[in-house]
């Protein structure tokens, strides 16, 4: 039988590794992110002023554009990436650390945002990534003005995912909260949008409309 991402549930705190300074840098607080990320966001945005001397038109343009960007990147890494488990243990143990112990205990509040050190290490992966295709392209500075934007994204999905599983769902973003609860107690194969909808509509992953469950579990 494939191995596949459990809809079953526990209260409480994962345990991802068992070397104590291994296991604080998967926790992490809001506090923490904000000023970390909002430090490292403004820092990119300023050189790319500064030093590579884009416009402020440049900057806002490419910004708005990788926010855009992070949307479908959020849609494609959750599905195909966190997602993505086989039955050799190496694979299972990438998921539960990446994703995995998140559908385990998905109120654990100290792993609901990224941790500043995993972070920064894979957004410095990913905008090595965006730096080389803009460079094949021949518009390598661009990458400067872009990847604060994508970031950005990131940032903003991570905090509304966060409100997703801590605080009742606000009138007018209910039905954005009860998809990523379908996610986690239904349809784990389907609702891999979290901050928006629109790619699971593009791409067929939308769940049922109508699902009648467990007010705990929907609200």
């Amino acid at each position: 039988m494939k191995p596949k991402v459990t809809t079953e549930f526990h209260h409480g705190q994962a345990r991802i590794f068992k070397n104590p300074f291994l296991e604080s840098l998967t926790k992490t607080n809001p506090t923490q992110n904000i000023i970390v990320y909002g430090l490292t966001i403004i820092a990119m945005i300023s050189f790319t002023y500064i030093k590579i001397g884009l416009s402020p038109i440049e900057i806002i343009g490419l910004f708005i554009t990788g926010v855009f960007f992070w949307t479908f990147a959020e849609y494609m890494l959750h599905r195909f990436v966190f997602h993505w488990v086989t039955e050799a243990k190496w694979s299972q143990r990438f998921h539960f650390v990446m994703h995995g112990s998140h559908h385990h205990y998905p109120r654990d509040e100290e792993r609901l945002l990224m941790p500043p050190v995993p972070g920064l290490i894979m957004a410095s992966v990913l905008f090595l990534l965006f730096y080389s295709i803009f460079w094949v392209l021949g518009i390598s500075q661009l990458s400067f003005g872009f990847f604060p934007g994508f970031f950005t994204g990131y940032l903003m999905y991570s905090f509304v995912h966060r409100a997703t599983h801590i605080m009742r769902p606000p009138k007018r973003f209910k039905n954005l909260w009860q998809h990523h609860s379908l996610h986690h107690y239904r349809y784990p194969d389907k609702a891999f949008g979290v901050s928006n909808t629109f790619w699971d509509k593009v791409f067929g992953t939308m769940p049922p409309a109508k699902v009648k469950g467990k007010k705990e579990e929907l609200a």
